[in-house]
């Protein structure tokens, strides 16, 4: 398929939408009042239409009035009886999948998804590829690497699939497009983590690569480390035209058998022994099969670049190239996309306001009892907002937990970037951790250990992808063996992944290390609690910060011995330089 024909599909679909966005962004206040209208009168005859009146709702005041805030677990009944079968009762539209994502609970979030909605999921996308293609016009002169998760992962007890949207984008971009992918989609279903990263990489080092794109720059980390540890291997199953692994094992759940993923990716498969021979001089002249020297006309990486993800990002110009340009995706969660960016290295984007509808609280008035909710057109630049969401799919001012930022305007619409997980959340790869999630995990490690925890605090270190967890124990329970520390974070880390579904597939892919536990001295959280009241927290309203997003000083100091990541070996700690 010719390069110049992707391209000139690409700008005849993406301008037309491109041409759409810009006169929502030029007037968001009339284009977001159009979607709320559109969403409501659209999914009136509902059982949540009827339970809020939305056929009598005329404005966003009057929403806000009906239609309480609510998270996910507020959502849950609904969602829960959509898929048990019962008709029209998030929207009029039947459920076509959900997708799965970490939740609050140790039970995930299922993410309504209908039709519509991918629909507009997959016209975001090709407006994102319009835009990169305008600035960056050989981006997609060669070949497409695209890393996305199955769109298939298993069917709920009344058959209705659920599955990641990464995995259903990859299949509804157009046909024009899917010709171009330097990986088949077949990829995606190979269970076990490090095989699918050696498949994924033999595959993509034998085609001249121009763009890359996934949400996690770590993944592209952990790709890059393969090239360079198993460079023989990938050289000689290219050089052979084999896959260079035993047969993959592939998902048992997904829409495609095991037959048939073997089958697609034999189909891609034969002797090359030019481009291995090509493959060989990279690494006998630079000693690695570094990306940035097997694909020389890499042009641009889509990856997120806000939150902790920038740092992550922040490592790949090493390995890919310090010339190729970084361009964010956008704030996109199993929720849907809300940004699409339309320049290099930042992670804002305008807001995509005649898709969803939005409404905003101020980041310090989170805990008020009546916040004051503001709507795009009224936010202000360089402020930050909790954003909440109301979409197609049938979620209604559905409360994310993400913050975010103004950064400019596109127009009279605010770009806004992410900047991290909001109250009681924590993220460093997609994990998003909750308090009740860790809290329950803590318990049933120390129980499991033997250890009586007084308090603790659990604080993200982006740098090593893992979680530092301070735990101070009680005075009566100050000596920890090697066996205990040992017990407790092997207990700590499964406790989590069964929690958590999306910490359990970070944990197995090897994108996220595993907890260091480091042991406080007694009166450490005392210590907290009085510097706190020192800078102004009343005690009688003070809570304690069991999530942290940084060390601070006094803690550094008050690590009395720490139970290393790799070794698990136990080691007297004098002041440490804690991450920052």
């Amino acid at each position: 398929m010719s390069s110049h024909l992707l391209s000139a599909g690409l700008r005849l679909s993406g301008a037309r939408l491109s041409r759409a966005f810009d006169r929502a962004t030029d007037d968001p206040r009339a284009a977001q009042l159009r979607i709320l209208r559109q969403i409501l009168d659209r999914n009136a005859d509902t059982v949540i239409g009827r339970d809020h009146q939305f056929s009598e709702i005329t404005t966003a005041a009057e929403y806000r009035a009906r239609v309480p805030l609510r998270d996910y677990e507020g959502h849950r009944p609904y969602v829960d009886r959509a898929v048990a079968g019962e008709p029209n009762v998030l929207t009029i539209d039947s459920l076509t999948m959900l997708t799965m994502t970490s939740g609050t609970t140790a039970a995930p979030k299922r993410i309504p998804v209908t039709a519509e909605f991918a629909a507009e999921q997959a016209a975001l996308t090709r407006l994102w590829m319009y835009h990169a293609l305008i600035e960056h016009r050989d981006a997609f002169a060669g070949k497409i690497l695209m890393i996305a998760s199955p769109a298939v992962e298993g069917t709920t007890e009344s058959g209705v699939a659920f599955g990641a949207m990464s995995g259903v984008a990859y299949r509804r971009i157009p046909r024009l497009v899917r010709r171009r992918y330097a990986v088949p989609y077949a990829v995606s279903l190979i269970v076990d983590p490090q095989t699918r990263y050696f498949v994924t990489m033999r595959m993509a080092l034998e085609q001249d690569v121009t763009v890359v794109a996934t949400p996690n720059a770590t993944t592209l980390l952990r790709l890059a480390d393969i090239a360079t540890q198993r460079a023989e291997e990938l050289i000689g199953a290219v050089h052979d035209g084999t896959l260079g692994v035993a047969t993959p094992t592939f998902s048992s759940v997904s829409d495609v058998s095991a037959h048939d993923a073997l089958a697609e990716l034999n189909r891609s498969l034969r002797p090359n022994p030019e481009r291995a021979r090509e493959l060989a001089d990279v690494l006998a002249t630079h000693g690695s099969l570094d990306p940035r020297h097997c694909w020389p006309r890499l042009a641009l990486i889509g990856c997120w670049l806000g939150g902790t993800a920038g740092l992550h990002a922040s490592h790949l110009a090493a390995r890919f190239g310090p010339q190729v340009p970084l361009r964010d995706l956008g704030l996109i969660a199993s929720e849907g996309r809300m940004t699409i960016p339309l320049y290099d290295a930042t992670a804002a984007g305008p807001l995509a306001v005649d898709t969803n509808f939005y409404e905003f609280i101020p980041e310090d008035h989170i805990d008020d009892a009546n916040p004051p909710v503001l709507l795009a057109h009224e936010l202000e630049d360089t402020k930050r907002y909790y954003i909440v969401l109301t979409t197609s799919s049938g979620l209604y001012r559905y409360d994310i937990n993400d913050i975010v930022e103004v950064r400019g305007f596109c127009g009279q619409t605010p770009q806004v970037a992410f900047v991290r997980k909001g109250r009681d959340m924590v993220n460093i790869v997609g994990e998003k951790l909750h308090l009740n999630q860790v809290q329950d995990a803590l318990r049933d490690a120390a129980a499991t250990a033997g250890i009586a925890v007084w308090q603790y605090r659990l604080i993200p270190n982006a740098a090593t992808c893992s979680y530092d967890l301070l735990v101070e124990t009680t005075p009566e329970s100050t000596t920890v063996s090697q066996h205990q520390g040992r017990t407790f974070l092997e207990a700590f880390d499964a406790g989590l992944a069964v929690r958590n579904v999306e910490y359990s597939a970070k944990r197995s892919s090897g994108r996220l290390a595993q907890t260091t536990l480091h042991l406080m001295a007694s009166g450490w959280s005392e210590a907290e609690c009085r510097r706190d009241f020192e800078h102004g927290k009343r005690e009688v309203q003070h809570k304690w910060a069991a999530i942290g997003l940084v060390w601070d000083d006094h803690s550094r100091t008050a690590v009395r011995a720490t139970f290393a990541v790799l070794d698990l070996d136990v080691r007297d700690a004098a002041p440490m330089a804690a991450p920052g």
